[in-house]
């Protein structure tokens, strides 16, 4: 299956849009060459500001630029996005009704070696607590750049949690996303399992394979947004098989798994409900692997949440 690096994409898609929109200006935590942005920075370095490590300043500035009509894109890792970030983005951005755009990199174990003081395993669950935000977690590249596309022509405020690795091309080049709606990979009637992100959709399809081949079928559903959420689809598939399993890279309340849990409870319908995610736990050093198995993310560990649920 191809792959492409989404840090190289992020940045190829905001080059291409500063074409034709002078108000595409971005920033960043004096981590250009790791998030991307360098590329960027290159192409249009009169429209490029690194702040230094000063995340929250960055914000501040971004909120600024917002206000005199720029289009602003602030990206650090996404435990510092989450955590030093908050109280700029919540007041000076969302609460002035600004245009920021934030994005937070390396999310949940992806942060691998840089270890638990930059695993972002809650940004999630605080994101979700601002109003009118919009949070997203592109799953392969398509729908990275596609997203992207759609933040730059919409005014507000956006998360967008973005893995900087290379990721797996899952969508046709055609494919258009929206703001709230889901997409389902594939279909099934036994369980449906809720994925947010490459790493856990991919883990989720790898789980659908193998449930297959003991009779068991399961629709994987990537959710891309978060907020607002697909709760149409999220409420027809629990009601279809009856067994819901959410999968996310990070921790299993506050984000995705609430917000599942939430609208399933909410319209009525009654179904078994699992969770697949990182169980009250700080971060730690490892490579991926050893982190998926650590917080037991891995497509068995979805596939045997779904067979508890018999």
């Amino acid at each position: 299956m191809e792959k492409r690096e989404m840090r190289a994409v992020y940045a190829q898609t905001l080059i291409e849009l500063a074409k034709t929109n002078e108000d595409i200006v971005i920033l960043d935590a004096d981590l250009m060459h790791a998030n991307g942005a360098f590329a960027f920075a290159k192409a249009y370095p009169e429209r490029s500001f690194n702040v230094g490590v000063a995340e929250a300043n960055m914000v501040g500035v971004a909120a600024g630029l917002s206000s005199v009509g720029k289009i602003p894109f602030a990206s650090t890792f996404g435990s510092f996005a989450g955590r030093r970030d908050y109280d700029q983005f919540f007041i000076s951005a969302n609460y002035a009704r600004l245009n920021v755009k934030l994005v937070g990199t390396d999310p949940g174990v992806t942060a691998k070696y840089n270890g638990g003081t930059h695993m972002p395993f809650e940004d999630l669950a605080l994101m979700r607590a601002i109003p009118k935000l919009v949070i997203l977690e592109p799953s392969d590249p398509v729908s990275l750049g596609k997203l992207i596309r759609k933040s730059a022509s919409y005014y507000g405020c956006v998360y967008l949690r973005m893995q900087r690795s290379p990721a797996s091309v899952l969508y046709p080049e055609s494919e258009e996303f929206e703001f709230g709606r889901a997409k389902v990979l594939r279909e099934g009637s036994d369980a449906v399992l809720f994925a947010l992100g490459s790493v856990m959709v991919n883990e989720s399809l790898a789980a659908a394979e193998t449930l297959a081949t003991e009779g068991i079928r399961a629709a994987v559903v990537d959710m891309v947004s978060l907020k607002p959420l697909d709760v149409e689809t999220v409420v027809a598939q629990a009601g279809k098989t009856g067994r819901v399993v959410t999968c996310e890279n990070g921790q299993a309340s506050g984000g995705l798994s609430s917000a599942v849990a939430e609208a399933i409870l909410e319209s009525g319908v009654r179904a078994g409900f699992a969770r697949i995610g990182v169980k009250d736990e700080f971060g730690e050093v490892g490579t991926v692997e050893y982190l998926m198995e650590r917080y037991a993310l891995r497509a068995q560990d979805i596939a045997a949440a779904v067979r508890s649920l018999a």
